[in-house]
Protein backbone atom coordinates (compact mmCIF):
# COMPACT_ATOMS: atom_id res chain seq x y z
CA UNK A 1 0.00 0.00 0.00
CA UNK A 2 1.86 2.86 -1.24
CA UNK A 3 2.12 5.52 1.12
CA UNK A 4 0.55 9.55 0.50
CA UNK A 5 2.39 12.38 -1.06
CA UNK A 6 0.46 14.34 2.00
CA UNK A 7 1.41 11.86 4.52
CA UNK A 8 5.38 11.86 3.12
CA UNK A 9 5.11 14.98 3.43
CA UNK A 10 4.00 15.46 7.08
CA UNK A 11 6.55 12.34 8.24
CA UNK A 12 9.30 14.67 6.59
CA UNK A 13 7.86 17.78 8.06
CA UNK A 14 7.69 16.39 11.79
CA UNK A 15 10.65 13.54 12.09
CA UNK A 16 12.77 14.77 9.72
CA UNK A 17 15.72 15.20 11.99
CA UNK A 18 14.93 11.61 13.85
CA UNK A 19 14.05 9.08 11.09
CA UNK A 20 14.08 8.35 7.50
CA UNK A 21 13.72 5.38 5.33
CA UNK A 22 15.55 2.30 4.00
CA UNK A 23 16.49 3.64 0.52
CA UNK A 24 20.08 4.73 -0.30
CA UNK A 25 21.64 5.51 -3.65
CA UNK A 26 23.35 2.86 -5.58
CA UNK A 27 27.10 2.29 -4.07
CA UNK A 28 29.93 3.81 -6.48
CA UNK A 29 33.48 3.25 -6.17
CA UNK A 30 33.26 2.00 -2.64
CA UNK A 31 31.11 0.35 -0.49
CA UNK A 32 30.28 3.69 1.80
CA UNK A 33 29.79 6.18 -2.02
CA UNK A 34 26.65 8.05 -2.18
CA UNK A 35 24.99 6.17 1.29
CA UNK A 36 24.83 10.19 2.36
CA UNK A 37 22.97 10.69 -0.97
CA UNK A 38 19.28 11.90 0.06
CA UNK A 39 18.06 13.11 -3.58
CA UNK A 40 16.77 9.43 -3.73
CA UNK A 41 14.40 10.56 -0.65
CA UNK A 42 13.12 13.26 -2.57
CA UNK A 43 9.96 12.52 -4.87
CA UNK A 44 10.84 15.54 -7.30
CA UNK A 45 14.06 13.69 -7.78
CA UNK A 46 12.74 10.09 -7.68
CA UNK A 47 8.97 9.87 -8.98
CA UNK A 48 9.27 6.59 -8.29
CA UNK A 49 9.51 6.72 -4.13
CA UNK A 50 6.42 6.67 -2.84
CA UNK A 51 5.41 3.56 -4.57
CA UNK A 52 8.86 1.60 -2.68
CA UNK A 53 7.94 3.26 0.61
CA UNK A 54 6.86 0.32 2.81
CA UNK A 55 5.52 2.10 6.34
CA UNK A 56 4.00 -1.24 7.62
CA UNK A 57 7.64 -2.33 8.17
CA UNK A 58 9.53 -0.39 10.84
CA UNK A 59 13.66 -0.37 11.58
CA UNK A 60 14.32 1.12 15.21
CA UNK A 61 17.79 2.19 16.65
CA UNK A 62 18.38 2.80 19.78
CA UNK A 63 19.11 6.57 19.71
CA UNK A 64 20.81 8.98 17.47
CA UNK A 65 24.62 8.60 17.71
CA UNK A 66 26.24 11.59 16.03
CA UNK A 67 25.92 15.38 16.19
CA UNK A 68 22.35 16.67 15.29
CA UNK A 69 21.18 16.00 11.73
CA UNK A 70 20.58 18.77 9.75
CA UNK A 71 19.17 17.46 6.16
CA UNK A 72 15.56 16.12 6.02
CA UNK A 73 16.20 12.14 6.36
CA UNK A 74 19.85 11.69 7.05
CA UNK A 75 19.59 9.80 10.14
CA UNK A 76 20.48 6.03 9.12
CA UNK A 77 22.19 8.08 6.10
CA UNK A 78 25.66 9.01 7.36
CA UNK A 79 28.31 9.48 4.80
CA UNK A 80 31.22 9.66 7.93
CA UNK A 81 34.07 7.75 7.00
CA UNK A 82 33.71 6.17 10.51
CA UNK A 83 29.79 5.41 10.14
CA UNK A 84 28.52 1.98 9.14
CA UNK A 85 25.14 2.86 7.99
CA UNK A 86 26.23 1.34 4.43
CA UNK A 87 25.84 -2.01 5.63
CA UNK A 88 22.45 -1.67 6.06
CA UNK A 89 21.64 -0.50 2.43
CA UNK A 90 23.77 -3.28 1.14
CA UNK A 91 21.66 -6.05 4.05
CA UNK A 92 18.71 -4.69 2.33
CA UNK A 93 18.90 -4.18 -1.17
CA UNK A 94 16.97 -6.37 -3.68
CA UNK A 95 14.84 -7.64 -0.40
CA UNK A 96 11.07 -7.26 0.51
CA UNK A 97 12.41 -4.67 3.31
CA UNK A 98 13.68 -2.01 0.76
CA UNK A 99 11.70 0.80 1.56
CA UNK A 100 10.61 0.97 5.29
CA UNK A 101 10.12 3.50 8.01
CA UNK A 102 13.50 4.13 9.90
CA UNK A 103 14.02 5.51 13.45
CA UNK A 104 14.98 5.32 16.62
CA UNK A 105 12.97 4.14 19.91
CA UNK A 106 14.59 7.24 21.83
CA UNK A 107 14.94 10.53 20.16
CA UNK A 108 17.49 13.76 21.11
CA UNK A 109 19.65 11.96 23.11
CA UNK A 110 23.10 11.49 21.54
CA UNK A 111 25.21 8.65 22.77
CA UNK A 112 27.69 6.53 21.56
CA UNK A 113 28.08 3.49 23.71
CA UNK A 114 25.03 1.89 24.14
CA UNK A 115 25.57 0.45 27.65
CA UNK A 116 25.29 4.15 28.85
CA UNK A 117 21.66 4.67 27.87
CA UNK A 118 20.60 1.32 28.24
CA UNK A 119 21.71 2.17 31.94
CA UNK A 120 20.42 5.03 32.08
CA UNK A 121 16.49 4.04 30.82
CA UNK A 122 16.64 1.48 33.71
CA UNK A 123 17.26 3.77 36.04
CA UNK A 124 14.89 5.96 35.10
CA UNK A 125 12.19 4.07 33.90
CA UNK A 126 9.55 7.33 33.17
CA UNK A 127 11.88 8.66 30.49
CA UNK A 128 12.30 4.90 29.11
CA UNK A 129 7.95 5.05 29.09
CA UNK A 130 7.65 8.78 27.38
CA UNK A 131 9.96 7.96 24.67
CA UNK A 132 8.13 4.59 23.77
CA UNK A 133 4.75 6.82 23.83
CA UNK A 134 6.34 9.40 21.46
CA UNK A 135 7.60 6.30 19.35
CA UNK A 136 3.96 4.64 19.42
CA UNK A 137 2.87 8.28 18.82
CA UNK A 138 5.03 8.60 15.47
CA UNK A 139 3.96 4.94 14.11
CA UNK A 140 0.32 6.36 14.00
CA UNK A 141 1.60 8.89 12.29
CA UNK A 142 3.45 6.82 9.46
CA UNK A 143 0.92 3.99 9.36
CA UNK A 144 -2.60 2.77 9.96
CA UNK A 145 -1.69 -1.14 10.35
CA UNK A 146 0.19 -2.41 13.38
CA UNK A 147 4.03 -2.41 11.33
CA UNK A 148 6.58 -5.24 11.71
CA UNK A 149 9.17 -3.81 13.76
CA UNK A 150 12.97 -5.02 13.16
CA UNK A 151 15.09 -3.53 16.33
CA UNK A 152 18.86 -2.99 15.52
CA UNK A 153 20.54 -5.21 17.96
CA UNK A 154 19.72 -5.93 21.56
CA UNK A 155 19.06 -2.77 23.37
CA UNK A 156 16.21 -1.85 21.55
CA UNK A 157 14.73 -5.50 21.31
CA UNK A 158 14.74 -5.76 24.65
CA UNK A 159 13.02 -2.00 25.18
CA UNK A 160 10.20 -3.16 22.21
CA UNK A 161 9.53 -6.16 23.70
CA UNK A 162 9.00 -4.97 27.15
CA UNK A 163 6.99 -2.67 26.04
CA UNK A 164 4.96 -3.15 23.02
CA UNK A 165 5.31 -7.60 22.58
CA UNK A 166 1.65 -7.45 23.25
CA UNK A 167 0.81 -5.58 20.45
CA UNK A 168 3.42 -5.51 18.01
CA UNK A 169 5.65 -8.37 15.71
CA UNK A 170 9.45 -7.40 16.93
CA UNK A 171 11.89 -8.85 15.01
CA UNK A 172 15.77 -8.75 15.55
CA UNK A 173 18.72 -8.34 13.49
CA UNK A 174 22.50 -7.56 14.47
CA UNK A 175 23.24 -3.93 14.95
CA UNK A 176 24.95 -2.97 11.49
CA UNK A 177 27.99 -1.62 13.75
CA UNK A 178 28.87 -5.53 14.19
CA UNK A 179 32.14 -6.18 13.15
CA UNK A 180 32.04 -8.47 10.27
CA UNK A 181 31.43 -7.48 6.29
CA UNK A 182 28.75 -6.24 4.86
CA UNK A 183 27.90 -9.72 2.73
CA UNK A 184 28.41 -11.15 6.10
CA UNK A 185 25.89 -8.87 8.04
CA UNK A 186 23.40 -9.48 4.37
CA UNK A 187 23.34 -13.02 5.34
CA UNK A 188 22.86 -12.42 8.91
CA UNK A 189 20.38 -10.19 8.73
CA UNK A 190 17.93 -12.17 5.83
CA UNK A 191 18.76 -15.28 8.06
CA UNK A 192 16.98 -13.75 10.85
CA UNK A 193 14.02 -11.49 8.95
CA UNK A 194 12.57 -14.04 6.99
Amino acid sequence: MPITQERFDRIKQKYWSVASWAIWADAGVTAKSNVGDLRVLDPDFNPQLLQVLKPNVVFVGLNISRHLITKPFANFHDERPQSTDFKIRFALKETPFWGGYMTDIVKDYEEKASGKLTTYLRQHPDFEHEHVRLFLNELSEVTDVEPTLIAFGNAVHAILARNVGRTHRILKVRHYAAYMSQALYRADVQQRIP
